[in-house]
Protein backbone atom coordinates (compact mmCIF):
# COMPACT_ATOMS: atom_id res chain seq x y z
CA UNK A 1 0.00 0.00 0.00
CA UNK A 2 2.80 2.41 0.85
CA UNK A 3 4.38 1.94 -2.58
CA UNK A 4 1.05 2.92 -4.15
CA UNK A 5 1.02 6.00 -1.94
CA UNK A 6 4.41 6.97 -3.38
CA UNK A 7 3.07 6.50 -6.92
CA UNK A 8 0.03 8.57 -6.03
CA UNK A 9 2.16 11.37 -4.55
CA UNK A 10 4.22 11.46 -7.74
CA UNK A 11 1.01 11.62 -9.78
CA UNK A 12 -0.30 14.57 -7.75
CA UNK A 13 3.00 16.41 -7.98
CA UNK A 14 3.87 15.85 -11.63
CA UNK A 15 0.57 15.37 -13.44
CA UNK A 16 -1.80 17.39 -11.26
CA UNK A 17 0.74 20.03 -10.30
CA UNK A 18 -0.59 20.41 -6.75
CA UNK A 19 1.03 22.91 -4.44
CA UNK A 20 3.54 21.48 -1.97
CA UNK A 21 1.38 22.27 1.08
CA UNK A 22 -1.65 20.53 -0.46
CA UNK A 23 0.47 17.54 -1.41
CA UNK A 24 1.85 17.23 2.13
CA UNK A 25 -1.68 17.37 3.59
CA UNK A 26 -2.78 14.48 1.35
CA UNK A 27 0.29 12.45 2.31
CA UNK A 28 -0.20 13.00 6.05
CA UNK A 29 -3.86 12.03 5.89
CA UNK A 30 -3.17 8.89 3.87
CA UNK A 31 -0.16 7.76 5.89
CA UNK A 32 -2.26 7.86 9.04
CA UNK A 33 -5.05 5.98 7.28
CA UNK A 34 -2.66 3.26 6.07
CA UNK A 35 -1.24 2.84 9.57
CA UNK A 36 -4.78 2.35 10.87
CA UNK A 37 -5.40 -0.30 8.22
CA UNK A 38 -2.18 -2.12 9.14
CA UNK A 39 -3.32 -2.35 12.76
CA UNK A 40 -6.55 -3.91 11.48
CA UNK A 41 -4.46 -6.41 9.44
CA UNK A 42 -5.71 -4.91 6.17
CA UNK A 43 -2.77 -4.81 3.79
CA UNK A 44 -4.19 -4.93 0.25
CA UNK A 45 -6.38 -2.34 -1.53
CA UNK A 46 -8.88 -5.05 -2.48
CA UNK A 47 -9.56 -5.74 1.22
CA UNK A 48 -10.70 -2.19 1.94
CA UNK A 49 -14.43 -1.60 1.90
CA UNK A 50 -16.76 1.24 2.77
CA UNK A 51 -17.15 -0.01 6.35
CA UNK A 52 -13.40 0.06 6.99
CA UNK A 53 -13.26 3.68 5.84
CA UNK A 54 -16.32 4.63 7.92
CA UNK A 55 -14.78 2.99 11.00
CA UNK A 56 -11.59 4.99 10.46
CA UNK A 57 -13.53 8.25 10.23
CA UNK A 58 -15.32 7.34 13.46
CA UNK A 59 -11.90 6.86 15.06
CA UNK A 60 -10.92 10.38 13.97
CA UNK A 61 -14.15 11.74 15.45
CA UNK A 62 -13.49 9.96 18.76
CA UNK A 63 -10.02 11.51 18.79
CA UNK A 64 -11.70 14.91 18.78
CA UNK A 65 -10.91 15.82 15.17
CA UNK A 66 -12.99 18.67 13.77
CA UNK A 67 -15.57 18.13 11.00
CA UNK A 68 -13.29 20.10 8.67
CA UNK A 69 -10.36 17.72 9.35
CA UNK A 70 -12.55 14.64 8.88
CA UNK A 71 -14.00 16.08 5.69
CA UNK A 72 -10.49 16.69 4.35
CA UNK A 73 -9.58 13.07 5.16
CA UNK A 74 -12.61 11.86 3.21
CA UNK A 75 -11.45 13.89 0.21
CA UNK A 76 -7.88 12.54 0.53
CA UNK A 77 -9.00 8.91 0.79
CA UNK A 78 -11.55 9.23 -2.03
CA UNK A 79 -8.96 10.80 -4.32
CA UNK A 80 -6.42 8.06 -3.51
CA UNK A 81 -8.87 5.30 -4.39
CA UNK A 82 -9.88 7.10 -7.58
CA UNK A 83 -6.22 6.89 -8.53
CA UNK A 84 -6.13 3.13 -7.76
CA UNK A 85 -9.23 2.62 -9.93
CA UNK A 86 -7.60 4.66 -12.69
CA UNK A 87 -4.48 2.47 -12.45
CA UNK A 88 -6.61 -0.68 -12.79
CA UNK A 89 -5.88 -1.96 -9.29
CA UNK A 90 -9.52 -1.68 -8.20
CA UNK A 91 -12.81 -1.87 -10.07
CA UNK A 92 -14.72 0.49 -7.78
CA UNK A 93 -13.89 3.23 -5.31
CA UNK A 94 -14.98 2.07 -1.81
CA UNK A 95 -14.92 5.69 -0.59
CA UNK A 96 -17.23 6.98 -3.30
CA UNK A 97 -20.39 6.82 -1.19
CA UNK A 98 -18.76 7.71 2.14
CA UNK A 99 -20.32 10.93 3.37
CA UNK A 100 -18.23 13.73 4.75
CA UNK A 101 -19.55 15.57 7.83
CA UNK A 102 -21.27 18.88 7.25
CA UNK A 103 -19.02 21.82 7.96
CA UNK A 104 -20.44 24.98 9.42
CA UNK A 105 -19.06 27.75 7.26
CA UNK A 106 -17.67 30.52 9.40
CA UNK A 107 -17.40 33.93 7.87
CA UNK A 108 -13.76 35.02 7.67
CA UNK A 109 -12.56 37.88 9.81
CA UNK A 110 -12.34 41.19 7.98
CA UNK A 111 -10.62 44.37 9.15
CA UNK A 112 -12.26 47.74 8.74
CA UNK A 113 -10.53 50.31 6.54
CA UNK A 114 -9.60 52.18 9.73
CA UNK A 115 -7.96 49.04 11.15
CA UNK A 116 -6.14 48.45 7.86
CA UNK A 117 -4.74 52.00 8.02
CA UNK A 118 -3.73 51.40 11.62
CA UNK A 119 -1.87 48.20 10.71
CA UNK A 120 -0.17 49.64 7.62
CA UNK A 121 1.15 52.60 9.62
CA UNK A 122 3.20 50.36 11.94
CA UNK A 123 6.40 49.71 9.91
CA UNK A 124 9.01 52.45 10.46
CA UNK A 125 10.47 54.13 7.39
CA UNK A 126 13.88 54.78 8.95
CA UNK A 127 15.37 51.34 8.22
CA UNK A 128 15.73 48.89 5.33
CA UNK A 129 13.63 46.33 7.18
CA UNK A 130 10.88 48.84 7.93
CA UNK A 131 10.67 49.96 4.29
CA UNK A 132 10.61 46.33 3.15
CA UNK A 133 7.84 45.48 5.62
CA UNK A 134 5.80 48.51 4.59
CA UNK A 135 6.11 47.50 0.93
CA UNK A 136 5.02 43.92 1.69
CA UNK A 137 2.00 44.87 3.77
CA UNK A 138 0.84 47.49 1.27
CA UNK A 139 1.28 45.02 -1.59
CA UNK A 140 -0.57 42.23 0.22
CA UNK A 141 -3.59 44.42 0.91
CA UNK A 142 -3.48 46.05 -2.54
CA UNK A 143 -3.46 42.73 -4.42
CA UNK A 144 -5.19 40.18 -2.16
CA UNK A 145 -2.56 37.57 -2.99
CA UNK A 146 -1.77 34.69 -0.64
CA UNK A 147 1.31 34.85 1.59
CA UNK A 148 2.83 31.91 -0.36
CA UNK A 149 2.39 33.96 -3.54
CA UNK A 150 3.90 37.04 -1.91
CA UNK A 151 7.13 35.32 -0.87
CA UNK A 152 7.36 33.56 -4.26
CA UNK A 153 7.48 36.86 -6.16
CA UNK A 154 10.58 37.65 -8.17
CA UNK A 155 11.73 41.17 -9.06
CA UNK A 156 10.64 40.58 -12.67
CA UNK A 157 7.07 39.82 -11.54
CA UNK A 158 6.57 43.44 -10.52
CA UNK A 159 5.56 45.81 -13.35
CA UNK A 160 5.27 49.35 -11.94
CA UNK A 161 4.79 50.98 -15.36
CA UNK A 162 1.43 49.26 -15.86
CA UNK A 163 0.56 48.64 -12.20
CA UNK A 164 0.38 44.86 -12.42
CA UNK A 165 1.83 41.91 -10.57
CA UNK A 166 2.42 38.42 -11.96
CA UNK A 167 1.99 35.75 -9.31
CA UNK A 168 1.90 31.96 -9.16
CA UNK A 169 -1.05 30.49 -7.32
CA UNK A 170 -2.11 26.97 -6.41
CA UNK A 171 -0.82 24.39 -8.86
CA UNK A 172 1.68 27.03 -10.09
CA UNK A 173 -1.08 28.69 -12.14
CA UNK A 174 -0.03 32.16 -13.18
CA UNK A 175 -2.34 35.16 -13.01
CA UNK A 176 -1.97 38.90 -13.48
CA UNK A 177 -3.21 41.05 -10.61
CA UNK A 178 -3.66 44.85 -10.70
CA UNK A 179 -2.12 46.88 -7.87
CA UNK A 180 -2.76 50.46 -6.85
CA UNK A 181 -0.42 53.43 -7.08
CA UNK A 182 0.17 53.53 -3.31
CA UNK A 183 1.51 49.97 -3.18
CA UNK A 184 3.50 50.53 -6.39
CA UNK A 185 5.25 53.56 -4.88
CA UNK A 186 6.22 51.73 -1.68
CA UNK A 187 7.57 48.71 -3.59
CA UNK A 188 9.56 51.03 -5.87
CA UNK A 189 10.93 52.82 -2.80
CA UNK A 190 12.03 49.45 -1.37
CA UNK A 191 13.68 48.45 -4.67
CA UNK A 192 15.51 51.77 -5.03
CA UNK A 193 16.72 52.18 -1.47
CA UNK A 194 16.75 48.80 0.30
CA UNK A 195 16.85 45.61 -1.72
CA UNK A 196 20.30 46.12 -3.21
CA UNK A 197 21.74 46.82 0.25
CA UNK A 198 20.09 43.69 1.69
CA UNK A 199 21.25 41.54 -1.23
CA UNK A 200 24.16 39.14 -0.63
CA UNK A 201 24.26 37.30 -3.97
CA UNK A 202 23.52 39.04 -7.26
CA UNK A 203 21.83 35.97 -8.74
CA UNK A 204 19.05 36.07 -6.10
CA UNK A 205 15.76 36.72 -7.96
CA UNK A 206 13.41 37.11 -4.99
CA UNK A 207 11.58 40.40 -4.67
CA UNK A 208 11.52 40.38 -0.87
CA UNK A 209 14.65 39.40 1.03
CA UNK A 210 15.34 38.36 4.62
CA UNK A 211 18.29 39.63 6.70
CA UNK A 212 20.49 36.90 5.14
CA UNK A 213 19.86 38.38 1.70
CA UNK A 214 17.82 35.37 0.61
CA UNK A 215 14.15 34.87 -0.22
CA UNK A 216 11.85 35.59 2.71
CA UNK A 217 9.88 32.53 3.86
CA UNK A 218 6.20 32.19 4.75
CA UNK A 219 7.17 31.66 8.38
CA UNK A 220 9.34 34.76 8.27
CA UNK A 221 6.48 36.88 7.00
CA UNK A 222 4.11 35.46 9.64
CA UNK A 223 6.48 36.64 12.37
CA UNK A 224 6.68 40.08 10.80
CA UNK A 225 2.89 40.39 10.57
CA UNK A 226 2.39 39.21 14.16
CA UNK A 227 4.78 41.91 15.38
CA UNK A 228 2.89 44.69 13.62
CA UNK A 229 -0.49 43.24 14.63
CA UNK A 230 0.59 43.48 18.28
CA UNK A 231 1.84 47.04 17.80
CA UNK A 232 -1.41 48.13 16.15
CA UNK A 233 -3.47 47.06 19.20
CA UNK A 234 -6.22 45.67 16.98
CA UNK A 235 -8.25 43.10 18.92
CA UNK A 236 -8.32 39.52 17.66
CA UNK A 237 -5.85 37.52 15.62
CA UNK A 238 -4.58 38.94 12.33
CA UNK A 239 -3.18 36.51 9.75
CA UNK A 240 -2.00 37.03 6.15
CA UNK A 241 -5.40 35.69 5.06
CA UNK A 242 -7.09 38.43 7.09
CA UNK A 243 -5.62 40.95 4.65
CA UNK A 244 -6.78 38.81 1.71
CA UNK A 245 -10.31 38.61 3.15
CA UNK A 246 -10.31 42.36 3.81
CA UNK A 247 -9.13 43.07 0.25
CA UNK A 248 -12.00 41.07 -1.27
CA UNK A 249 -14.67 42.41 1.06
CA UNK A 250 -13.66 46.04 0.63
CA UNK A 251 -13.74 45.66 -3.16
CA UNK A 252 -17.27 44.22 -3.07
CA UNK A 253 -18.45 46.86 -0.60
CA UNK A 254 -17.31 49.52 -3.03
CA UNK A 255 -19.07 48.05 -6.06
CA UNK A 256 -16.67 45.52 -7.60
CA UNK A 257 -18.34 42.62 -9.40
CA UNK A 258 -17.91 39.08 -8.10
CA UNK A 259 -16.27 37.71 -11.27
CA UNK A 260 -13.52 40.33 -11.17
CA UNK A 261 -12.82 39.61 -7.51
CA UNK A 262 -12.72 35.88 -8.31
CA UNK A 263 -10.10 36.52 -11.00
CA UNK A 264 -7.97 38.67 -8.72
CA UNK A 265 -8.08 36.13 -5.89
CA UNK A 266 -7.31 33.24 -8.25
CA UNK A 267 -10.32 31.16 -7.18
CA UNK A 268 -11.08 28.36 -9.65
CA UNK A 269 -14.70 28.16 -8.42
CA UNK A 270 -16.82 31.26 -7.92
CA UNK A 271 -18.63 29.61 -5.00
CA UNK A 272 -15.41 30.13 -2.99
CA UNK A 273 -15.60 33.86 -3.68
CA UNK A 274 -19.30 34.08 -2.84
CA UNK A 275 -18.62 33.84 0.90
CA UNK A 276 -17.58 37.51 0.76
CA UNK A 277 -21.04 38.52 -0.44
CA UNK A 278 -22.40 37.17 2.87
CA UNK A 279 -20.07 39.55 4.71
CA UNK A 280 -21.19 42.54 2.64
CA UNK A 281 -24.86 41.61 3.18
CA UNK A 282 -24.22 41.47 6.91
CA UNK A 283 -22.59 44.91 6.76
CA UNK A 284 -25.60 46.31 4.88
CA UNK A 285 -27.90 44.92 7.57
CA UNK A 286 -25.82 46.53 10.32
CA UNK A 287 -25.95 49.89 8.53
CA UNK A 288 -29.71 49.58 8.09
CA UNK A 289 -30.29 48.68 11.75
CA UNK A 290 -28.20 51.64 12.91
CA UNK A 291 -29.59 54.26 10.56
CA UNK A 292 -33.22 53.53 9.68
CA UNK A 293 -35.67 55.24 12.10
CA UNK A 294 -37.97 52.22 12.19
CA UNK A 295 -35.36 49.43 12.05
Amino acid sequence: MHSWLENYSHYLSVEKGLARNTLESYRRDLQKFLKYLEKKKITAPQEIDRQAITDYLLTLKNEGRTPATISRNVASIRSFFNFLVQEGLLEDNPAQLVKAPRIEKKLPRVLTTKEIDQLLRQPRNDSHVGLRDKAMLELLYASGIRVSELVSLNVTDFSPEVGYLRCRGKGMKERIVPIGSVAVSYVQDYLRNCRQKMLKQNEEKALFLNHHGRRLTRQGFWKILKKYARQSNISGEITPHTLRHSFATHLLENGADLRSVQEMLGHSDISTTQIYTQITRRKIREVYDKTHPRA
